[in-house]
């Protein structure tokens, strides 16, 4: 069935690391939330149905021919007979199925909806009630007010009635409806699940039931997983997860699509929402799903197996045991970049946990498509690279660093210094530091002060020492004194700062260090 996009912004999450590992594991227990601005190729919130769908021939019928205005309707909907309150229902519902400009507001300012919600209950008449379910659907998938006009006229207990009707397309009708008005906000999703909608839409699900059924049931079941202002109710999460398996295995595109979607939504929130997923056993079938050729099932797959991997090591673990890392390196260099990026920001999660993952991440074959995105990729996919590289270098070994350094990282990284994001400049300072002091421990400090200066670093954190951010500034300051003031004694020539002393000194009297601990905050 066509439908109607709809971009979103999605509430994301992302685990940083600190410099210590104290603060590494208080990060992993507390997430931060942050707001990223989500892909046109977003799940759609409500959808219009717009098809030349027919009930019953004999509804057809019925009407054939017959034409009316929307006074001919009102006096038709309030009329007494059954077979003018069907003409009438079914002229509105044609209106309300335009595909321009369906006259949503007209409807709904005359009055109609409680008549409608009314005709849900005509088990007598079950065109009647199809009408009514399609006309609802439609004033449904309008804005928030119309989709509250619809549930303050009552509709949702009968609809939630609807989906035990013997008539499948009276059944389907009604779950397209409950999935738009879930898809409004969680104070509606709430209410339809308070309204025990969850287990008539599991029973429907079957083998023998159409695919475009399927498909809208599987697209209300992700409404009702979706929102986290809050959550859906542990109860419901632990009603459908069976049923998100079951339809993980599917093969067709809008199941799988609208499935992961479901999972995208249930794993993004704390550790223990992040166990009830991966305690069902998706992510072997979710990493299988990455390597779909199908953007609309590689984006939520992606995003649900990175949404794991900002839980605890364990979770990772079980995430990496199922072959995110034989995956990632390979959508990294994928043509699009906002599936760079995702798959980015997933290995950078990877990168935030123990040495052993590091491990893993190298062995992998990560670093090479990595070092090309610092260097080719667009802004948006560089920066979740830095964080990537900054993530690793916070927990990884020295032996760790050196293969990073080795790689060809420090380029990339020294080139992206001129770049007008503080913050990203800040934390690449952070990694040169972190590499130098490696290094120190080696006693290869002076060899890789001299690499930094041949690739240009030295003149480019000299100059970031007047930088207008005061972060900036110091830390490039701190970086030049603790690896590059020992004057001639090992070969390293220093640019003169006694110039800028003053400006400096004013600086670190100024200056009161970062409050936190660096969690993500929005790009």
């Amino acid at each position: 069935m066509p439908t109607l996009d709809a971009p979103e912004e999605r509430l994301r999450k992302f685990k940083y690391r600190g410099k210590d590992a104290s603060m590494r594991r208080q990060q992993r227990m507390a997430v931060s939330l942050e707001l990223r601005k989500a892909k046109k190729d977003e799940q759609a919130l409500k959808r219009r149905n717009i098809t030349n769908v027919s009930s019953d021939p004999a509804s057809e019928q019925l009407t054939k021919g017959v034409s009316l205005n929307l006074q001919e309707i009102i006096n038709g909907v309030n009329a007494s007979d059954p077979d003018l309150c069907f003409q009438a229902t079914q002229a509105a519902r044609k209106m309300l199925s335009r595909e321009r400009n369906p006259p949503l507001k007209l409807i709904v300012e005359a009055g109609l909806i409680p008549r409608l919600v009314e005709f849900l209950k005509s088990s007598l008449h079950p065109c009647l009630q199809f009408e009514a379910a399609w006309a609802l659907t439609n004033i449904a998938s309008g804005t928030s007010e119309q989709t509250q006009a619809v549930v303050e006229s009552g509709a949702i207990q009968p609809l939630v009635e609807l989906l035990s009707s013997p008539h499948m397309t009276v059944c389907e009708q009604a779950v397209w409806a409950l999935g738009n008005i879930a898809g409004d906000g969680p104070e509606f999703r709430d209410l339809v699940i308070s309204s025990n909608a969850i287990p008539h839409l599991l029973a429907l699900v079957s083998s023998t039931i159409p695919i475009t059924f399927l498909r809208n049931i599987t697209w209300t079941l992700s409404n009702l997983c979706r929102n986290k202002s809050p959550y859906p109710c542990k109860k419901a999460v632990k009603q459908m997860l069976p049923v998100l398996f079951h339809l993980l295995q599917h093969e067709d595109g809008e199941v799988l699509s609208d499935t992961c979607w479901a999972l995208s939504y249930l794993s993004d929130g704390c550790n223990e929402r992040i166990g009830q997923v991966v305690d069902t056993g998706v992510l072997p079938r979710l990493v299988q799903l990455m390597t779909s050729s199908e953007l609309n099932i590689l984006t939520p797959s992606l995003r649900t197996v990175g949404n794991i991997v900002t839980g605890t090591d364990h979770q990772t673990q079980v995430a990496i045991d199922a072959g995110i890392l034989n995956v990632l390196p390979q959508l990294l260099m994928h043509p699009r970049s906002s599936i760079q990026k995702e798959a980015a920001w997933a290995l950078s999660n990877v990168a935030a946990g123990p040495c052993q993952h590091i491990q893993q991440l190298i062995a992998c074959g990560t670093l090479p498509p990595l070092v090309a995105l610092l260097k080719n990729g667009e802004f948006k996919v560089q920066k979740e690279a830095v964080w990537t590289v900054a993530n690793f270098t916070t927990g990884g070994t020295i032996d760790q660093l050196i293969q990073l350094v080795h790689s060809g990282v420090l380029e990339p990284l020294v080139n992206l210094l001129t770049i007008q994001d503080p913050k990203i400049v800040t934390i690449i300072l952070d990694v040169i530091s972190l590499i130098l002091k490696a290094a120190e421990k080696l006693s290869e400090k002076e060899n890789m002060c001299l690499l930094i200066e041949e690739i240009g670093g030295v003149d480019k954190i000299e100059a970031l020492q007047l930088h207008e951010n005061p972060q900036v500034a110091l830390t490039a300051l701190n970086i030049i004194e603790n690896h590059f003031c020992e004057g001639e004694e090992n070969g390293t020539i220093l640019p003169a700062l006694d110039q800028d002393c003053e400006y400096l000194n004013h600086l670190t009297k100024n200056y009161q260090g970062p409050t936190t601990s660096k969690p993500r905050t929005t790009p």
